[in-house]
């Protein structure tokens, strides 16, 4: 059936305020997206990501009266905090199907592939991660965690014990699970990341005794052969000491989250603790990887 997509203008600030306010206007669906097609960042931990200016796209049946829902929505206070509101007729498609097809999987390294659930997987003997794509804070298609994906396919995993620090949904612990870690603590502050993790560590079937998804207190005590960081550049630096003290001595650490220009000060605050390597990049991202020596 058609559709008709009103676009309009807003900020952050009111964005669930108008959203709730066009669902009761009949709205059927609320998308958000950057009015200044400025990237989002990978959230920091506890932080939703979110951008300021946003353009909203709200779906209506074809039969809505437009110029009602105009003038209801001038009546309302909240159309201060919008702008360049208008509708658009939408051609007739399968809108779900659409979105779907948009995601193929994907192969990081030599033989580690992201997979969503309605795809067939590429290769049967291959590393295969189910995960689909939604608001689980990182399906790999973000340079980060692609750059991290790759880092662990390139490494040792087998017996190996791990941590992954700000876990999102999981997808970095399911990996290196799959990939031969006996065991992964994966932490984060967020509790829908926790949830997030639990749901798809059990849709791998790798939610087991090897796998611990909890708050970071957790590691209280805890060194690891491997640590694994995707967040961002401001909180690595500021938990630089707590994040390498997780890490045995001759472990490996990988760093990500990082814009290019914030490698080099990154990179430094881990120099006490690792021999670093150089950069990785990746599009406006990098990757920081190193082995914690003795001091």
């Amino acid at each position: 059936m058609p559709w008709l997509q009103m676009k309009l203008e807003t900020t952050d600030e009111f964005s669930d305020l108008i959203g709730d306010a066009f669902l009761e206007l009949g709205a059927l669906s609320v998308t958000l997206m950057d009015a200044k097609d400025v990237p989002i960042l990978e959230p920091a931990p506890g932080e939703t990501p979110l951008w300021n200016e946003l353009s909203m796209m709200l779906l209506f049946d074809a039969e809505t009266d437009t110029k009602a829902i105009l003038s209801a929505w001038a009546m309302n206070p909240l159309s201060a905090k919008t702008k360049h509101e208008k509708f658009e007729q939408l051609e007739d498609k399968d809108w779900e199907r659409e979105w779907m097809d948009r995601f193929e999987p994907m192969k990081f390294g030599n033989r580690l592939w992201i997979c969503p659930s309605w795809k067939p997987v590429p290769d049967e003997s291959a590393v295969n991660v189910m995960l689909d794509p939604g608001l689980a804070f990182g399906t790999g298609t973000h340079p980060t965690t692609a750059l991290c994906l790759e880092w662990l396919d390139s490494i040792d995993l087998i017996g190996k014990t791990v941590i992954d620090y700000g876990c999102g949904s999981g997808i970095l612990a399911i990996a290196a699970l799959k990939l031969g870690a006996k065991k992964v603590l994966a932490v984060d502050i967020d509790p829908q990341a926790i949830l997030a993790t639990k749901e798809n560590a059990k849709r791998n079937q790798v939610f087991d005794e090897r796998l611990t998804v909890d708050y970071p207190a957790i590691l209280k005590g805890e060194t690891t052969d491997v640590v694994v960081a995707n967040i961002l550049a401001g909180p690595l630096v500021e938990l630089a000491d707590e994040i390498s003290g997780h890490c045995q001595i001759g472990g490996l650490i990988a760093l990500s989250g990082i814009l290019d220009n914030q490698a080099a000060t990154a990179r430094e605050a881990y120099l006490p603790w690792f021999d670093m390597q150089a950069p990785t990049f990746k599009d406006e991202w990098s990757r920081l990887a190193g082995v914690k020596t003795e001091r």
